[in-house]
């Protein structure tokens, strides 16, 4: 009924009554047009809208929106019968004023204004003429959807330049036209546009830093550091005036920033350590090689990596609740989070660079006491088949069964008995290797399962030494965790549900498989982010790019 209408009442809107004047006498008559100012508005939004309106000013980075945003768009002014949401036949309203202020100061989210058609909003902004109010209020129109979709899932290029990598990249499933309503219904439309923005703290925490870095750069960055041999507390040397201006800008150097002094006093090498814990390096107060690289990166890199950290945050699951696990890929850390306040934190060991640590989130369902270890065939080809070549009771060593088609339910093979000399890398699909229960498998004695399509999981490790290493890549894809029986007391809900370390680390030494499983699965989010805020102290940490990933996001991004 509503396209009937609308279909019979257009017409009558285009041409407008006649009414016959009697002029000169009555020796003539001419047609009169009194179509209201905002009829001859509501037409040419008619007019303009079927011309695509998300191509109206060119979107060449939306290569997978302008279908859908068209679609979407339409539908919200054909509901309306082309009523506008932005302007009348005098201009643009209140709420366009607000909208165009948000456009403009979007790079505070970490956002592109040249993204949302700021200048031509602005060029559009004074005429008055029906097709340019027309054009402003489509324009306005496509970018509040543009810009709520950034600013809720994230931009569109880094699931297009690599949607394996970026998976998770602009993945929810937003309904673009309810969002939109919802905006335009809001009481005070800057509120509701803020609280569209991931609502992490972290994300928080790196826009406050974001705006910071900003200001330094405005004042011209920070000095480099030339460059020289190594110094350390004690040294003197003319470079240490720069040393000091250079940590005053960014906040390590609380003394004077101007002095000259070229004495590396202990005051300074407290300011180093600091430094160097901010940038990911051991804090050793050695000005070296590394330690004059990190502070020698310009503030306008530094910018850039506060951009893609919060665009990263963009593609977290919202709905986590108040307890969540969360694990950061390059700064090698779990941390346990209940109410945006840290209950725990630990050292992990992620995947070396041929066996990256995938990013992705999933919910823990159980634990597992002294697990078996089911060895994933690229391992057993890789690694495996090689050292059974030079040693057939490799597997027996490593107290390792083989069994023939599907683990516990095929048949055990005396692995001494096999050929392995004579089999390939193919071969190998023939077994399944499994790995006893035990203080040397490769998984420890605790495993927490969250089951997932990479088959990562979290798991103790008898390769404790390996945490004593500043950069802790090292494993096949999965999470080793530096506590695991004080993680498992954790999880499983700590005394007040009768779990101590005592009673795990003697479930560990019965060295008998068991599953706990949780009452309520766990949150678990598998991040990479390169900068991340000390929510208590404010600090900002910047970490290695351990597997390019930023490199690639910048690619995609700028």
């Amino acid at each position: 009924m509503r396209v009937f209408r609308f279909m019979i009442a257009r017409p009558f809107r285009i041409a407008a009554c006649a009414v016959l004047i009697l002029g000169g006498g009555g020796t003539g008559l001419r047609a009169v047009r009194t179509s209201s100012p905002q009829d001859l508005l509501r037409d040419a939004i008619d007019r303009q809208i079927h011309r695509n309106p998300a191509t109206l000013v060119g979107h060449p980075r939306r290569r997978a929106l302008p279908a859908r945003m068209n679609a979407n768009i339409v539908r919200l002014y054909h509901d309306r019968d082309m009523e506008p949401y932005w302007v009348t036949a005098d201009g643009p309203d209140r709420n366009a004023e607000i909208l165009r202020s948000v456009l403009e100061a979007s790079e505070t989210q970490g956002l592109d204004p040249s993204d949302y058609a700021v200048a031509e909003i602005a060029r559009d902004w004074v005429g008055r003429d029906v097709e340019t109010l027309a054009r402003l209020e489509l324009l306005l129109t496509v970018e509040l959807v543009a810009y709520e979709s950034d600013l809720v899932q994230g931009r569109h290029q880094p699931r297009d330049f690599d949607p394996d990598l970026f998976p998770t990249a602009c993945a929810c499933d937003l309904d673009q036209a309810s969002l939109f309503e919802m905006a335009v219904a809001a009481p005070d439309l800057k509120t509701f546009l803020e609280s569209q923005a991931p609502p992490f703290l972290q994300y928080s925490g790196l826009r406050e830093k974001l705006a910071e870095y900003r200001r330094i750069a405005a004042q011209g960055g920070w000095p480099a550091v030339p460059q020289g041999s190594s110094l350390k507390p004690g040294a003197r040397d003319p470079r240490l005036a720069a040393v000091r201006k250079r940590l005053s800008v960014s906040g390590e150097w609380g003394g004077d920033g101007a002095t000259d002094s070229p004495d590396y006093d202990e005051a300074l090498a407290a300011a180093i350590r600091r430094f160097q814990s901010h940038q990911g390096l051991e804090p050793d107060g050695i000005i070296g090689p590394a330690t004059r690289a990190a502070m020698n990166v310009p503030v306008e890199r530094r910018i850039r990596q506060l951009i893609l950290n919060m665009e990263s945050w963009r593609w977290v699951d919202r709905d986590h609740g108040d307890w969540w696990l969360e694990v950061n890929i390059p700064s090698f850390s779990l941390l346990a989070v209940r109410h945006e306040r840290i209950d725990l934190s630990m050292e992990v060991i992620v995947g070396d660079e041929y066996h990256m640590t995938p990013v992705f989130s999933d919910r823990v369902r159980y634990v597992e006491f002294n697990p078996r270890w089911d060895i994933p065939l690229s391992i057993a080809r890789k690694e495996l088949l090689p050292k059974l070549q030079e040693d057939p009771l490799y597997l027996k060593k490593e107290h390792i069964r083989v069994f023939e088609h599907g683990g516990d339910g095929g048949k055990e093979i005396d692995s001494a008995a096999v050929g392995w000399k004579t089999l390939g890398p193919d071969d190998m699909s023939r077994y399944h290797l499994q790995q006893d229960a035990g203080p040397e498998n490769a998984l420890g004695q605790l495993a927490f399962i969250f089951p997932n399509p990479y088959d990562v999981y979290l798991h103790d490790t008898p390769a404790a030494e390996l945490f004593r290493q500043p950069r802790r890549a090292f494993s096949h894809g999965c999470i080793r965790v530096a506590e695991a029986p004080e993680l498992a007391v954790y999880i499983l809900g700590g005394p007040d549900q009768g779990w101590t370390v005592e009673k795990v680390h003697s479930l560990m030494a019965e060295g008998k498989y068991r599953a706990v499983h949780l009452k309520l699965s766990l949150p678990v989010y598998i991040l990479y982010n390169t900068a991340v805020v000390d929510l208590q102290t404010h600090d900002l940490f910047f970490y290695d790019d351990i597997y390019g990933r930023d490199t690639i996001l910048a690619k995609a991004i700028f």
